[in-house]
């Protein structure tokens, strides 16, 4: 089965980001849809007149839709600049957010991918190849992302069962979707850099285990290692018990 993309990231793939799916709900309404158009063209703060005129409603009509795409984290909301209208009160304007607004199924995150690369194109060290360099950045990045949860949750020492635990957590909101296959084996059934990993397997499953490798290195779970499992059907890499 294709991807399902609507590119309107979900930093939960298993229970959807709700405030990503409110964004794109948001929009399954014409009015609504025309006016955050309108906003984006324009390329600059709209008031509520102009964005009513764009799609041939009231100005009142238009209030409400427009601030139903404000609490959907789609617009954002501020005051013109100028004279004053009435008296203490400048026109309400809107304009979109910054931030993208991404639904994936399954869950995509090209841009890890894309920043790992880049920083090994500019970090690329004297002697070293661009595939070692991509696998170093990688292994960085991992370890960061361990240190982080480490402090983050203070586990204390961690056994195989219960470092399996906490990389399933962390795994998850990178859209790997870990599943517990026995109580010292986790299989990811997803590869958040498909379809790059169909195109260059050798590339991307090196990158995921070394980024792997490193996150289980700086969250200090010395008894589980990633392992590449040539011909997998979902990601290249498993974490098991270390061997």
């Amino acid at each position: 089965m294709g991807d399902i993309v609507v590119y309107v990231t979900v930093s939960d793939p298993d229970g959807l980001d709700a405030p990503s799916i409110a964004a794109v709900a948001a929009l399954d309404d014409d009015l609504r849809r025309g006016m955050y158009a309108y906003a984006r063209r324009a390329r600059r703060p709209v008031t509520r007149d102009e964005a009513a005129a764009a799609v041939g409603i009231s100005r009142k009509l238009a209030a409400f839709h427009l601030d139903k795409l404000v609490a959907a984290g789609l617009l954002r909301f501020g005051f013109a600049a100028g004279p004053v209208v009435k008296v203490g009160r400048r026109p309400k304007v809107y304009e979109p957010v910054d931030e993208a607004i991404q639904v994936q199924l399954p869950a995509r995150r090209p841009e890890i991918l894309a920043g790992i690369l880049a920083e090994a194109v500019l970090a690329e060290g004297t002697g070293e190849t661009a595939r070692d360099a991509v696998r170093r950045v990688a292994g960085e990045r991992g370890f960061a992302a361990g240190e982080e949860e480490r402090a983050r949750i203070r586990p204390g020492r961690l056994g195989v069962e219960r470092s399996l635990t906490v990389a399933e957590g962390v795994l998850r909101r990178y859209g790997f979707e870990p599943s517990r296959d026995t109580a010292t084996c986790v299989r990811l059934r997803n590869c958040p850099f498909h379809p790059l990993a169909a195109e260059a397997p050798e590339l991307v499953c090196g990158i995921n285990q070394a980024f792997l490798s490193g996150f289980l290195a700086g969250v200090r779970a010395g008894n589980v290692e990633a392992a590449l499992v040539p011909g997998a059907a979902e990601c290249c890499v498993e974490l098991r018990q270390a061997r």
